[in-house]
């Protein structure tokens, strides 16, 4: 009561010195009422820079105890909300960052405090301080963490320095999140901690689900993928957002997903892990709901030519509609990239059906001119996707592979059994022949 009349002053000293016999005499929870106590006082009282005060002197009394210091800053964190304006927020903030900073015992309370004064940066419009702060802090260290509140934590120092178009620092820190945590069964139930282990704190209702955050893991590695045009990463990406059990069972989220999947597997380059995406893709019974991905994916596979003209007039409308899809539209360089696979894809399909051919045949077979068909045909050589040479003077190519010493005499031993083989069988069958022709003549 003597607080509330204004005599604050008069009834901290009192707790003062109620707080230090208590703490002297070892008594935790003791000392603990004492502390809180003292900080509601202020809190009653709208006393914002007596509050912060309190808080700083009573973390540097002498022998003062671990668990006071802490149930003193979670009592203050809990007024944070209720403080009058952001100045005097950020300021009680700032209080509780110095008087936390280098306790591990309250190192769970730093990290979300910081997390707050992130926010409040944001808000604000400073991407780069608030990135900045959130990156002090390891939580992949903490102990005492919960696992769906550590890996939230690192999410946002991803999508902040993804904000801040940082994009090394960004990798650095998805890599702190392996993806099998996210094929964790949720179901299990929690195992009783044994003695000696560390006690893992429930996380803040605030926190999302583990499949809900696996969600949003994919979709920040689609944005740093992105920036390097890495389709077939893309892809990877949409294609885990794609297995959520939450996506899976609704058609309108899981046919934009699946559109996606499609796109970024048609524009991503030809190699083993795309091919295999490919083929594992075509099985999926869902393509049916989508037949012009499901037609476009089984012209890839089908080893013949497609024109590109005729494919981009069917597909036009398709790239334009992913605008207002999920995810938004394709990449930018997307119908530049889309014309680049489908030229590879048919000088694959000549390179199987050819052993040589002449460039002038090879450019009217793409659609190019002979000029822009040697430099993809060069591209394509560089990036070891196909073995080609190309003979100029004559204007012809060859995809026969270049044999070692060790193939071809192996290939003539091979030539020479079968012509050996051919000659027994040849003088068996004349052998065979005679012995009946003579066999007719005594009769």
């Amino acid at each position: 009561m003597e607080g509330r009349n204004g005599n604050l002053e008069a009834a901290i000293d009192q707790l003062l010195n109620v707080e230090k016999q208590m703490r002297f005499a070892g008594d935790v929870a003791g000392t603990k009422k004492a502390v809180t106590d003292i900080l509601h006082l202020c809190f009653e009282a709208n006393d914002w820079k007596s509050l912060n005060e309190q808080i700083v002197n009573l973390s540097k009394k002498r022998g003062q105890l671990k668990q006071a210091v802490t149930a003193m800053v979670q009592q203050a964190m809990q007024y944070i909300d209720d403080t009058p304006d952001i100045v005097t927020c950020i300021e009680l903030i700032k209080t509780l960052n110095s008087v936390s900073a280098g306790k591990i015992y309250v190192e769970i309370e730093r990290a979300r405090l910081i997390k707050k004064l992130a926010k409040i940066k944001e808000e604000q419009g400073l991407i780069a301080e608030a990135a900045d702060l959130m990156q002090e802090v390891a939580v992949e260290t903490f102990g005492a963490m919960a696992k769906t509140e550590k890996i939230s934590y690192i999410l946002e120092q991803v999508r902040l320095c993804l904000d801040r178009q940082d994009y090394i620092r960004a990798q650095i820190l998805s890599r702190k999140i392996s993806p099998r945590v996210f094929d964790a069964d949720t179901l299990k139930e929690k195992k009783k901690p044994k003695e000696g282990d560390n006690i893992v704190e429930e996380p803040p209702a605030d926190i999302p689900s583990l499949l809900e955050l696996k969600r949003i893991y994919y979709e920040l590695m689609i944005r740093y993928y992105s920036h390097n045009n890495d389709y077939l990463e893309i892809c990877r990406c949409y294609k885990a957002i794609y297995e959520i059990p939450s996506i899976r069972e609704n058609p309108s989220q899981w046919i934009p997903v699946l559109r996606k999947i499609c796109w970024y597997l048609i524009l991503a380059p030809h190699n083993p892990m795309q091919s295999s995406l490919l083929s594992s893709t075509l099985e999926d019974k869902n393509l049916s709901e989508i037949p012009k991905f499901r037609l476009l994916l089984k012209q890839l596979v089908t080893m013949e030519v497609i024109l590109w003209t005729s494919l981009w007039n069917s597909y036009k409308d398709e790239v334009e509609n992913e605008k207002n899809m999920l995810g938004g539209s394709l990449a930018d360089k997307a119908a530049e990239d889309l014309r680049q696979r489908i030229i590879e894809h048919n000088i694959l399909v000549v390179s199987k059906y050819y052993s040589r051919i002449t460039l002038k045949r090879l450019a009217e077979l793409l659609c190019l001119t002979i000029q822009e068909a040697e430099k993809h045909l060069s591209e394509m050589v560089v990036s070891k996707a196909l073995v080609a040479k190309i003979d100029r003077p004559i204007g012809t190519v060859c995809f026969q592979v270049a044999k070692d010493s060790n193939e071809i005499l192996n290939g003539w031993a091979a030539n020479l059994e079968k012509l050996l083989d051919l000659a027994e069988k040849s003088c068996h069958q004349i052998h065979k022949e005679t012995m009946v022709h003579k066999a007719a003549l005594k009769v």
